[in-house]
């Protein structure tokens, strides 16, 4: 999955619950996608955080979040 593959599939997981913040937005994403992609999520933090070991789904959610709020821009 490509950061804006994920980007999309982020945008539309807030579509469907625009009430939540971006990092239960962020865990849904991670549960939808299903266990493959979410062992390629982690493993692509934990390589950005130069970690060997991490929590998966902590460490996917945590990647969602890094590509999200990088794509999205410096803050006004």
């Amino acid at each position: 999955m490509t950061d804006e593959e994920l980007l999309i599939e982020f945008a539309l997981t807030r579509l469907d619950h625009p009430g939540l913040d971006l990092e239960d937005v962020a865990a849904l994403l991670v549960r939808r996608v299903g266990p493959d992609h979410m062992v390629d999520l982690a493993a692509r933090n934990l390589a950005t955080r130069g970690e060997l070991r991490g929590a998966v789904f902590e460490s996917a959610v945590e990647h969602v979040l890094r590509v999200v709020l990088t794509l999205r821009g410096p803050a006004d």
